[in-house]
């Protein structure tokens, strides 16, 4: 029999490519004469450029960059001289994971480390930069980007405003744009729809999970509307909200000002570029998962998405997750995981053995 394991990210446990191999011993011991291929997934979500860029056997590049409140942190890009393509998560240097709760500060946090990575992948050759979004722990509309690439943000007094200084956006005035004319567009990779403005824009969405309080809202949005009128103005350009936008703070939003942009659906990108239909063609089974399927899965997570390549061929196709939202989905098995204490100092250890369990019970038709 052959088995595909397929699974995501176990968000905020276990990373994909770990949680294949995980999956894979399990398999390997109930089921020891099934032919197994690991391919882990990602939907433009955390660690969707890094899972590329590996299966891709790139070249990877590693920098010191600055995290969304300015700390030093290791990050990296992985770059394609033939393509001069290079790949970065926005999560590399400008994840949420690196802030602890009350680290999280939408009015002070920036992407500006993402800047760095994508200056330094210009350095190398590079022409197109394909950007995965998720992850991200800022709502700055990309300016942390703009700034990494020389763009000034100054004050109504005509004085440079630092990156990570309180209440940035709401003291932008000016912006000067950087000498260099760079020769670059975007790949932008989402794993949400959503616009940047409207009820279900990225300030009341997204904003209080990176620490925005609710009573600040109004505010964030008016502090944001003028800045896309100075950003527009200095452009020359009128480039009006759309699906996409509201990804990762509206980082699409304030690039596509001066970069040509394309927003695709991660799952779907990242299943064309390592051609993951052959490798559905070829299994009996494929096995996906992730941490806890729930409403939001449906709107183009990877486990879905892989679901309906499944169903589309015609193979069999097992969950592993907690909760209860994808019974309803149609695999065709599912696999619950235990529940997690996340208050326990050992709950990673937990999450894995838990994820063996679920394994042990899989049935292989």
């Amino acid at each position: 029999m052959n088995v595909l394991i397929a699974p995501n990210a176990f968000k905020g446990t276990i990373e994909a490519d770990e949680a294949a191999e995980i999956i894979a011993e399990g398999i390997k011991k109930k089921y020891p004469q099934a032919n197994l291929k690991l391919c882990p997934i990602a939907d433009g979500g955390d660690g969707t450029c890094y899972l590329l860029g590996k299966a891709l056997g790139l070249q990877k590049f590693d920098l010191v960059c600055l995290n969304p409140i300015g700390r030093p942190v290791k990050g990296f890009f992985f770059f394609n001289p033939s393509t001069k393509t290079a790949l970065i998560d926005v999560s590399t240097v400008s994840g949420i994971k690196y802030l602890k709760e009350t680290e999280k500060q939408a009015w002070l946090a920036s992407s500006f480390g993402t800047g760095e990575l994508v200056k330094a992948a210009v350095a190398q050759g590079a022409e197109h930069i394909v950007l995965g979004l998720g992850g991200s722990a800022s709502i700055d509309l990309g300016l942390g980007i703009l700034g990494g690439l020389g763009y000034v943000f100054l004050d109504e007094h005509g004085r440079q405003i630092p990156f990570f200084s309180e209440r940035f956006i709401s003291k932008i005035a000016h912006i000067q744009a950087p000498i260099v004319n760079y020769k670059i567009r975007f790949t932008i990779l989402c794993d949400v729809e959503n616009t940047f403005f409207g009820q279900n824009g990225a300030i009341p969405v997204f904003g209080p999970q990176k620490g925005l309080n609710q009573t600040e809202i109004p505010n964030y949005l008016k502090a944001s509307e003028y800045v896309l009128k100075l950003l527009g103005k200095k452009a020359g350009v009128v480039v009006q909200d759309k699906k996409g936008f509201g990804a990762a703070g509206g980082i699409a939003f304030g690039l596509s000002f001066f970069f040509p942009i394309q927003i695709k659906m991660g799952a779907n990108w990242f299943f064309n570029e390592l051609k993951i239909d052959s490798l559905v063609k070829w299994s009996d089974v494929v096995i996906t998962g992730e941490g806890k399927y729930d409403s939001q899965s449906e709107g183009g997570k990877g486990s879905f998405e892989l679901l309906q390549l499944v169903k589309r061929l015609q193979k069999h196709c097992i969950l592993i997750t907690s909760g209860n939202d994808a019974v309803r989905a149609g695999f065709d098995q599912l696999v619950k995981l235990q529940p997690l204490d996340f208050s326990q100092n050992d709950f990673l250890d937990n999450a894995k053995s838990n994820l063996e369990e679920a394994v042990s019970t899989i049935k292989l038709v």
